[in-house]
């Protein structure tokens, strides 16, 4: 593996987004009616959205979080991203890098699904991510879900955490 392969899927961005003093927390404020206020950058309804970006937020696969929204798992992929959540290609550096020169009209599509090594569902996801920036208005309105104080990781370490030995018990 060289430096090039490491480097694979580094992104360089000009500028950094604008964070200024947080607005949203998740205090309980309504998440249905701040979605609200940008349905027409909503794949989905505002409601369906809000089930998506909650289930999300406590862990839940995209799958998962798209059936219990009575949505399509493409279309909960499509919202997380257009909410700021990345890591949502389900292909890797390279396959990414074959996306990008199809839609620069350097290859077939045929021809770029098979180097890809992607099914048609995988390369129409890879596609909307490299075509679709996040939408900044979504992600601030879903800040506070999407960025609890603990992680659906940290809460189940928690909740075992008599079962749990130390390092030192180990010895």
């Amino acid at each position: 593996m060289g430096l090039s392969d490491i480097a694979a899927g580094i992104e360089v961005h000009e500028r950094q987004r604008e964070r200024g003093v947080p607005t949203v927390d998740a205090t309980g404020d309504d998440l249905v009616a701040r979605l609200d206020d940008h349905t027409e950058a909503l794949p989905c309804t505002p409601e369906a959205a809000a089930t998506v970006v909650e289930t999300y937020a406590a862990g839940t696969s995209v799958g998962d979080c798209a059936r219990e929204a009575g949505i399509a798992p493409m279309t909960a992929a499509k919202l997380l991203h257009c909410c700021g959540v990345t890591g949502l290609s389900p292909l890797g550096p390279t396959g990414r890098r074959i996306v990008r020169d199809w839609l620069a009209g350097d290859l077939a599509r045929t021809e770029a699904t098979e180097l890809a090594g992607a099914d048609e569902a995988d390369f129409a996801l890879a596609t909307y991510i490299e075509t679709h920036d996040p939408v900044p208005d979504l992600a601030d309105a879903v800040e506070g879900v999407l960025e609890p104080d603990g992680t659906a990781t940290v809460d189940k370490r928690d909740a075992l955490a008599e079962t749990m030995s130390s390092v030192g018990d180990l010895r």
